[in-house]
């Protein structure tokens, strides 16, 4: 029995310094929360200033998820890749489609091909490389190189 004893003395130890850094992440972040709040407090001050009758109530929280199939800054490179292989414009969900394909995803949840696609569209927005075609949904295909 005095092997068990030792065991559960060692396991009850690592548990109890895990809950110690836990305890010790806990009240960093709730500092760090406290400085944030106080920065964003200073924020909506300056903007009452500018805009007196600006409703800062309605801004909305930004959250950032990553993507989980393509990492930061990859996904104008995708899709410029596939729109590259091919022959006629395409709109934002089927470069999207393509892109997961190529990857091998098939069953990607709803949710992450419609942020994508998001993405997609807002990396061609505005990019050098590919021109919009049509409207409604717009189809992309890439600029013709300068000869």
């Amino acid at each position: 029995m005095p092997r068990a004893h030792i065991a559960t003395k060692q396991a009850t130890y690592t548990l109890d310094m895990l809950h110690r850094e836990l305890a010790g992440k806990v009240k960093e972040n709730a500092a760090e929360a406290e400085r944030l709040h106080e920065a964003m407090k200073h924020v909506e001050a300056v903007i009452k200033l500018l805009k007196p009758a600006h409703n800062v109530s309605r801004i909305a929280i930004r959250r950032r998820k990553p993507n989980p199939y393509f990492k930061r800054g990859t996904v104008f490179r995708a899709a410029l890749d596939v729109l590259r292989r091919s022959e006629n414009p395409m709109t934002a969900a089927e470069i999207t489609l393509a892109m997961l394909a190529s990857k091998g995803i098939k069953n990607a949840p709803h949710e992450a091909v419609r942020d994508l696609e998001g993405a997609v569209r807002a990396s061609l927005r505005g990019s050098w490389a590919v021109v919009g075609v049509g409207k409604h949904p717009t189809r992309w295909q890439t600029k013709e190189p300068a000869n």
